[in-house]
């Protein structure tokens, strides 16, 4: 059985990444609250805080109990929380009317906004440079995240000052968005699949805490996100 390769992490890094992980949670939580005060639901806000608190406790407790220890293909990481996740995204909440509530009422601009948290792909470059991720995967998902999230900042104003050129705008930086998170997560699967064949470096890093939270909690999230856009541009028009 294979086990996975332990990578002298600096601590700093470990606790600058707990420091900065709160964000995506902080920004989320706060758009559903501001959205589902609107329509009535007031409930909906300290349910999804629930929700988080209980996700964040389970993979802390999953990757101390070990349960992610195991290099497989697929990662036990992605089966015992990126699949659960992804699955309660896209075919539960995707089909409430609470969701479909708060998409109908929110700005476009409120939806690209969040994506500021993909900032937190420093880390990938930062683990890279400390030879604790494979190199050009760390580089390239990394650098993706923070040129989405940064060009963010510019396509929500382009939305708000109701440029001609916001939608088409909109519509590309989502595009380029999702391909960065389907790259990553490909990509972190086929090095996966390297390392059980050859024993090369793969992502290992990322199994572990508390970095295990990125897969747990990034791909699905970052993706349901994209996806809503995707539904709001139908209907938009500068």
């Amino acid at each position: 059985m294979n086990t996975l390769t332990s990578y002298l992490v600096p601590q700093w890094i470990s606790i600058a990444f707990l420091i900065a992980i709160p964000l995506p949670f902080i920004l989320i939580i706060g758009f559903v609250r501001d959205e589902a005060r609107k329509i009535g639901h007031k409930w909906t806000y300290p349910a999804v805080m629930a929700f988080f608190a209980l996700y964040l406790l389970y993979i802390v407790l999953a990757s101390f109990n070990g349960w992610f220890n195991q290099v497989a293909l697929p990662p036990k990481v992605l089966l015992l929380t990126t699949f659960p996740y992804a699955f309660l995204l896209f075919v539960v909440v995707l089909n409430t009317a609470i969701y479909k509530a708060i998409v109908t009422g929110a700005a476009l601009e409120s939806l690209v906004k969040l994506h500021i948290f993909r900032l937190i792909g420093i880390f990938f470059v930062l683990l890279a440079l400390q030879d604790a991720l494979p190199k050009p995967f760390a580089f390239i998902a990394g650098i993706g995240d923070m040129l989405t999230a940064i060009s963010s900042v510019f396509v929500a104003k382009a939305i708000q000052d109701k440029k001609h050129y916001a939608r088409k705008l909109t519509y590309f930086w989502n595009i380029f968005g999702t391909v960065d998170i389907l790259f990553t997560a490909i990509a972190a699967n086929v090095l996966t699949k390297i390392s059980i064949d050859t024993g090369a470096m793969g992502v290992d890093t990322l199994a572990v805490f508390p970095f295990c939270i990125i897969p747990a909690f990034a791909p699905p999230t970052i993706l349901f996100l994209h996806w809503t856009i995707f539904k709001k541009l139908k209907n938009f028009s500068v």
